[in-house]
């Protein structure tokens, strides 16, 4: 039953790719990234990683997907532009295609691939974390922080910059 749900959100997760990457309408192809991250996160969750799962879900699906389709439905009615592509890049898009999944069975092939029993017990992963991110990794954290808080801070200074000399 595991493997049967493993490759149901397998499959959602490749045949929604693809048709946000060959589908010519962005409006299409928006939503079909909204079940590939409901897929990958299907997976994360499958793979008992829980805060990535959740991670998944509100960054990915509840900020920047639902700030993509807000973009792109709002300048669709407030410039009048077409939002289709009309051409397909197959030929460079084939030959990247190509050297990514010759590479990556490579890599698959070559792994020496640990096989942990069945019967060791998965714990879930996010009490550890938040563990290791006010303990051990505290200090880090903390740099991460306040490096993008001076970049957010910078590109609101640069932005208003620009405004404020067009006018």
């Amino acid at each position: 039953m595991y493997d049967l749900i493993f490759y149901f959100f397998a499959l959602i997760t490749l045949g929604s790719g693809a048709v946000v990457v060959f589908s010519k309408n962005i409006i299409y192809s928006a939503f079909s990234l909204l079940f590939t991250f409901f897929g990958v996160a299907g997976i994360y969750v499958l793979l008992n990683a829980d805060f990535l799962a959740v991670t998944q879900l509100l960054i990915y699906v509840g900020g920047i997907l639902v700030l993509l389709l807000f973009g792109v439905m709002l300048t669709n009615k407030v410039i009048d532009v077409e939002l289709k592509t009309g051409t397909l890049q197959t030929v460079p898009a084939s030959m990247i295609v190509a050297a990514t999944a010759g590479v990556l069975c490579g890599v698959f092939y070559i792994t020496d691939w640990r096989i942990v029993p069945s019967t060791m017990e998965m714990n879930a992963t996010t009490a550890e974390l938040g563990n290791m991110f006010m303990t051990t990794w505290l200090l880090p954290f903390e740099i991460a922080s306040v490096v993008l808080l001076v970049a957010l801070v910078g590109a609101a200074m640069i932005a208003r910059k620009d405004k404020s000399m067009q006018n």
